[in-house]
């Protein structure tokens, strides 16, 4: 429970619920237990504090209603008995708070603890009056010290109201006096003596004590110490700056002017306070703070009577004075050693520029810390842009701002990732999430994210107390609206259409004409005023923080503009696109791969709803594997191809006129194991590309024939089409091409038992598809080398292999990849002897070829379920299995398909106990591989020889080998 004495007697829950205290004699009660802070007070001091010299005719029974009447309201574990009374136990009472706090030094968060006149409702009760007459005092001397503190420091402070109410506190007089004079008022300040010494002589008799005539003294000879340095104390503390505070103070040790630049919001003010107040102890003639902001354009001799001002020089020429302004506050720095810091000087550069340059070739001695949105661009200048927020750090401001005003809110588990979301929308700014976080406490998080599409509206709470600039997020960027050129206004709102940035070329396509000739000029001078931010790179990128977006479309509306610069924009990146199309396929891959992928989200907005111009974007989206992007822009073929990578069944796709449609979908077709449709496909193509000349679709056409002539056992077409492909693609300069007959040639190594050159070659492509970054590719490669770790007994390699393949798929949304990483699983747990999980993911890839629309695919799935089956002793539903995979082979006419499937049904029949059955498909398995020249290699023979060896044990050598040799010629 939390109590209040601080002011009318208040009570309230943890969570700061009002409690209510009925009738006045248990609120004096309490307010008599509270005044003892804790303490016990004894019974009959509670009596005396309740009924005084009438007391009633049971005063005891009388207090223990009281009592009870408390409890009820209080809880009895807050109000206890306590020899020889009673107490009240307290989780918070606020004269305790605020005696710690002054303890702690945090003079304003004490005095904030104040509410009125303490208990005021009991000011005539004895108890209450002698309270309130010992902490009146303690606050007083607080006010005190802090006005002595805040003098001291340079800053004003405002005791009229505290001299009013108590005239004649010496103390307080003498600081009032030196406010005044330290403010300028140096009438006002001997008038307040005066009024002292009169009002002391009338009530008491008295004149004032000699240290306060000293200060009058002092006052009339113009020799009040000045104090060394006016920067402001820190009200909240500065979050994520620690290395910026070193980084600008260390600067200062080498360079004379440091200005500090970036956006609105950024917090330019508070580093530059933080790093001269951390310079204060190492420059020995003060650290001062200029703020500039209200001068609004004016003119030089303005700027310096600010500076004047502050550091003590009188602006009016007194007898014997002479000279500009300017070289009068020169003369105050020469000879010193001080640091100036010039704030927020965006809006009179030039004056400020000037008056700078003066005052340092003038004294030596003098370091200029400026902040402004754009240097100030004279000799001698370091700039250091101070950056938004990093992330954590972002996350952490807002957490603890939110949490001083929604107390025991806390960045959690629960809410980061909505806490990150909210500080990435607004950039890390950290005026931005200061505004934001005053509006938690009505939205929550999860609203304040829903709502930041209307961030104007919704950021528009700032502090009463802070700068009109500084207390909406709209404020804050109509400061920098304001000083922008006809030009750099136009540019601004135009690039407010662009997404996530753009280059110069961009930039020159989308905001050149009507009121702009010269767009690199303007958008040099928004870099300068930080309203664009600059990405370097290999092409230098411009972008818009999100809230200066957001602005500047709204200022594109009120141009009407949008419909005209969308358009340019859409036309700028449709042909960026058309341009980039046909350097996908040659030695330029990579370079238009990274340009595009620079606009990716200006590609797609420029595409969106376009069907037909999306068209040229889609290798592009192929070879990045944003398949689900690709099939909802497109139509007609491609989206058919990239339906199927992304699950969907195999349709029959019609007439198909362009031949690189038709060949990517014979690619696809072939990809999910659809190898009839795949290579009548493939063949069409390949004929239109050959009769047009068309080198990289042929190259591609012979990649597929690849797969496609594997699938019947075609070898030797399969090695002929491999290396045919490999020769052009590596001419042409494709590393899509390349990475292709890697595959296969790393396929064909693999079958031969050469799993060194299979590795080595599949890691080679690995390599590519990684510089490429294309993850379908990536997945399939990493699944190769799991099928060649696999073969060589390492089946942890393998399975971590075969799960890095499917998690990258997944990811992708590349459906055939993710399934083919999941086949390899499956192979390695049933291989390892983990029969359940191989059962669960054939049964789950069993469906993916039925839902694919092409259960031919589904050979291998089968034999695989019946070896389970065979291993789990399930005779019967091994043989179920493996005869409809070698029904499902034989119509599919693979070779080895139908060599697998025999070999299962072989263990099948084993273990029915049929062994001349089991030898003689054994037999039936080895003529179909040496069909295709392709005996079963040493890594692939562990089910044969485990089979071959049940059958030849029960039946003997002789008749295992006549059984055996009756399939080989059957076969």
């Amino acid at each position: 429970m939390r109590f209040g004495v601080l002011g009318p007697l208040a009570v309230w829950t943890a969570d700061g619920t009002p409690v209510r205290v009925p009738e006045a004699k248990v609120r004096a009660l309490l307010a008599r237990l509270l005044v003892a802070e804790g303490r016990p007070v004894p019974v009959d001091a509670l009596g005396a504090a309740l009924w005084g010299a009438h007391p009633p005719g049971n005063p005891g029974n009388t207090l223990q209603t009281k009592v009870s009447a408390l409890r009820k309201a209080l809880g009895r574990d807050v109000v206890v008995w306590q020899p020889p009374g009673y107490a009240v136990r307290y989780s918070w009472l606020d004269v305790v708070e605020f005696r710690e706090l002054v303890a702690a030094g945090a003079h304003d968060d004490a005095l904030a603890l104040w509410r009125g006149e303490p208990l005021a409702e009991f000011a005539s009760e004895p108890f209450a009056v002698g309270f309130a007459a010992r902490v009146a005092e303690e606050r007083l001397t607080v006010v005190e010290d802090r006005a002595q503190a805040l003098l001291g420091a340079g800053r004003p402070v405002s005791l009229e109201e505290e001299v009013a109410r108590h005239p004649l506190r010496e103390r307080l007089r003498g600081l009032h006096m030196r406010s005044l004079y330290l403010g300028g008022h140096q009438v006002r300040a001997l008038e307040s003596f005066a009024a002292y010494r009169r009002l002391l002589a009338e009530e008491q008799g008295l004149a004032p004590g000699p240290e306060l005539v000293e200060l009058h003294q002092a006052l009339l000879r113009h020799e009040v110490t000045r104090p060394r340095t006016n920067l402001p104390a820190p009200v909240t503390s500065l979050v994520g700056r620690s290395g910026a505070v070193a980084a600008v103070a260390g600067l200062l040790g080498s360079a004379r002017l440091v200005t500090l630049t970036g956006p609105g919001g950024v917090g330019k003010t508070s580093l530059a306070v933080e790093v001269a107040r951390s310079l204060e102890g190492a420059v020995a003639d003060g650290v001062w703070l200029v703020e500039l902001a209200g001068l609004d354009r004016v003119a030089g001799e303005r700027v310096a009577g600010a500076v004047a001002a502050v550091v003590g020089v009188r602006e009016e020429v007194s007898p014997g004075m002479s000279g500009p302004l300017v070289d009068r506050i020169a003369e105050a720095f020469r000879g010193r050693e001080a640091l100036l810091v010039l704030d927020n000087c965006e809006r009179l550069v030039g004056a400020v520029a000037g008056l700078v340059s003066r005052l340092l070739r003038a004294a030596p001695g003098l370091r200029v810390l400026a902040t402004s949105q754009e240097p100030l661009g004279i000799a001698g200048e370091t700039v250091w842009v101070v950056p938004p927020l990093e992330p954590p750090d972002a996350v952490r401001l807002f957490g603890e701002r939110v949490s001083a005003a929604v107390p025991g809110f806390a960045v959690t588990a629960d809410n980061r990732a909505v806490v990150e979301r909210i500080c990435a929308r607004l950039d890390g700014l950290p005026l931005a999430l200061e505004l934001a976080a005053t509006r938690v406490r009505a939205l929550g998080v999860d609203g304040l994210l829903e709502r930041l599409d209307d961030r104007f509206r919704v950021l528009s709470g700032g502090p009463r107390d802070a700068p009109e600039r500084q207390r909406t997020l709209r404020a804050m960027i109509d400061w920098s609206w304001d000083l922008l050129e006809p030009a750099e206004r136009a540019v601004l709102r135009r690039l407010a259409v662009v997404v996530e940035g753009c280059d110069l070329e961009a930039a020159e396509a989308i905001c050149a004409g009507d009121g702009v000739d010269d767009v690199l000029e303007s958008l040099s001078r928004l870099v300068d005023r930080s309203l664009v931010v600059v990405v370097p790179g290999d092409r230098v990128r411009y972008r818009l923080l999100e809230s200066v977006a957001d602005y500047g479309r709204e200022r594109l509306v009120e141009a009407g503009e949008p419909a005209a610069v969308r358009a340019r924009h859409a036309a700028h990146y449709r042909a960026l696109a058309e341009r980039a199309d046909p350097e996908l396929r040659g030695p330029d891959q990579l370079r238009w791969l990274a340009r595009l992928d620079a606009d990716a989200a200006n590609l797609r907005a420029a595409v969106e709803g376009d069907a037909g111009a999306a068209r040229a974007l889609a290798w592009y989206w192929f070879l990045r594997g944003r398949v689900r992007e690709a099939r909802d822009a497109l139509d007609g073929p491609w989206r058919l191809g990239f339906s199927v990578l992304a699950g969907g069944p195999v349709r029959d796709p019609g007439h198909v006129a362009d031949p690189r449609a038709r060949w990517f979908l014979g690619y696809v077709f072939s990809t999910v194991g659809d190898m009839v449709a795949g290579e009548r496909l493939t063949d069409s193509a390949l004929a239109e590309f050959v009769a047009r000349g068309d080198e990289w679709g042929v190259a591609a056409a012979l990649s597929d024939r690849f797969s496609q002539a594997m699938g019947r056992g075609d070898f030797d077409t399969a090695r002929d089409a491999a290396e045919r492909a490999d020769r052009a693609f590596t001419a042409l300069g494709d590393r899509w091409g390349r990475l292709q007959a890697s595959f296969a040639l790393g396929t064909l190594a693999q079958l031969r038992g050469d799993y060194d050159t299979a590795a080595r070659v599949h890691r080679q492509g690995l390599e590519l598809a990684r510089e490429l970054r294309s993850w379908p590719e990536v997945s399939y490669t990493l699944s190769w080398l799991g099928r060649v770790a696999l073969l060589t007994g390492d089946f942890a390699e393998s399975r971590a292999l075969h799960e890095q393949a499917r998690r990258i798929a997944a990811d992708q949304g590349f459906s055939p990849g993710e399934m083919y990483a999941e086949t390899g699983l499956a192979l390695v747990a049933r291989r390892s002897g983990d029969l359940a999980e191989a059962d669960r993911l054939l049964a789950r890839l069993h469906d993916w070829h039925r839902r694919a629309g092409f259960e031919a695919g589904a050979t291998l799935v089968l034999a695989e379920q019946g070896f389970v089956a065979e291993q789990r002793g399930d005779v019967e539903g091994a043989l179920r299995l493996q005869r409809a995979g070698l029904d499902l082979a034989r119509r599919v006419g693979d070779p080895r398909a139908v060599a697998l499937a025999c070999e299962g049904l072989a263990g099948a029949e084993a273990l029915a106990g049929r062994h001349e059955e089991a030898a003689r498909l054994l037999g039936v398995a080895a003529a179909h591989r040496q069909s295709v020249g392709l005996p079963l290699p040493d890594g692939e023979r562990h089910d044969v020889d485990r089979i071959t060896a049940a059958a030849r044990a029960a039946l003997g050598d002789e008749r295992f080998r006549l059984a055996f040799k009756e399939g080989l010629v059957e076969g």
